[in-house]
């Protein structure tokens, strides 16, 4: 991880010097290893600041909204998933491509920061754990599939049963499937941590923002709580990139991903096969976003 901190450094250093981008988006480190975060260097000497551990969890291609208004060109350090999330931008006309200058980093599979904080804090104090985040079991592309430069070696896959969860669920009866989201829905304390981290909720006004009219319930009830999941998953039909995020961050431990593996396995099975920002081809849409003749619309 020390020689991605050194390369990347001195990629950004040189970018920033040379006036090729304008801020290079990577990770900085507080007092803890795992207190990683999100970086924005507007210099050589603030590059230097920049760092690459075990703990460069986050999905940093959403950062990129922050700059979409912008004429700014912008470096950025993608994992595979990250760069699954670029592309999602692109398709969804956000940023532009020639304002950015990629550098991917084929991922062996980071810690969950998070879960490092748990074990430290308390008086259940627990050794640093070996073990890669959960999101990070279930990675089908640790692997960049688009950038201007390329560190580390290929990696592989490391999902086994990339459905494995989302069958159990079909095997399930109506009535059993809607008690398990009634309960597990339940917890959702309406904080929205999964909608601020996707890099796909990039709608510039959100309909459980929008007060006048009001669309959708905000209160923190099993109805409302369900009507907000199942929009958002509705939403994510053909756009999610898997990254996991949404799960990762949130404080009640909702199983997130299960409802959009479970979406992501329709639309493959329907519309597809299709896995959501995997290549970028000028022009492409996700499936939802267009329409052909030949799509089923036995529903309608």
């Amino acid at each position: 991880m020390n020689d991605f901190t050194q390369q990347i450094q001195d990629i950004a250093s040189r970018l920033l010097d040379n006036g090729q981008v304008d801020v290079f988006i990577a990770w900085h480190k507080g007092q803890q290893d795992f207190q990683v975060q999100p970086y924005f260097a507007r210099s050589a000497d603030e590059a230097q600041n920049i760092i690459f551990n075990d703990y460069s969890i986050h999905n940093l291609s959403n950062s990129l909204l922050k700059f979409r208004d912008s004429k700014e060109k912008i470096g950025i350090v993608v994992k595979g998933c990250d760069s699954r999330g670029i592309i999602r931008l692109l398709e969804d006309n956000q940023i532009q491509r020639e304002r950015l200058y990629i550098v991917g980093i084929c991922c062996p599979g980071m810690k969950d920061p998070l879960q490092a904080m748990r074990d430290e804090l308390g008086f259940n104090h627990k050794p640093e754990s070996t073990e890669l985040a959960a999101k990070c079991n279930d990675c089908i592309q640790p692997n960049p599939v688009i950038y201007d430069e390329l560190l580390g070696t290929e990696q592989s896959p490391r999902v086994q049963d990339r459905f494995a969860r989302v069958k159990e669920i079909e095997a399930m009866s109506a009535d059993e499937r809607y008690q398990f989201f009634e309960e597990t829905i339940s917890r959702c304390i309406r904080c929205y941590a999964c909608r601020e981290v996707c890099v796909a909720c990039d709608c510039r006004t959100c309909i459980f923002d929008e007060m006048r009219p009001q669309w959708v319930g905000r209160e923190n009830n099993t109805t409302d709580n369900l009507m907000y999941h199942i929009v958002k998953a509705s939403h994510m039909a053909g756009r999610c990139i898997e990254c996991g995020e949404c799960e990762r961050v949130c404080p009640v431990n909702i199983p997130l991903m299960l409802l959009n593996q479970k979406v992501i396995k329709d639309v493959n099975e329907l519309f597809g096969p299709y896995e959501a920002g995997m290549q970028y081809v000028e022009g492409q849409k996700p499936p939802f976003s267009m329409y052909e003749e030949s799509d089923p619309d036995d529903f309608l």
